[in-house]
């Protein structure tokens, strides 16, 4: 599974399975997305050359202001910054539900 982030997040924290790349130095084919509220421009512009047809996005929100933000630009699951250790299992719901 490829991965573009358009936010600086800890790749280790990613299973190590994953094909992980930025935005910037993308191959393009993502399946899902990491942006957070700082990167929300960058994703809108940018989404159609790194990702696939179909996608999943994912935000990194810090707090509720975040949430209130995003959720007129289509992403289609949130995770908090404290909670990033568990991102692996939020992708395989995902996957699962979206991609599979």
């Amino acid at each position: 599974m490829k991965i573009v982030t358009f936010c600086n997040i800890d790749e280790k924290l990613l299973d190590s399975s994953f094909t992980v790349e930025s935005y910037e130095e993308t191959s393009g084919e993502a399946d899902i997305a990491i942006i957070d509220i700082n990167s929300i421009f960058d994703f809108e512009e940018n989404k159609a050359t790194s990702c696939k047809a179909k996608y999943v996005s994912i935000a990194v929100l810090d707090d509720q202001d975040d949430y209130d933000a995003f959720k007129n630009f289509g992403i289609d699951a949130w995770i908090k910054h404290e909670d990033l250790s568990k991102i692996n299992e939020l992708i395989t719901v995902l996957n699962k539900r979206f991609l599979s």
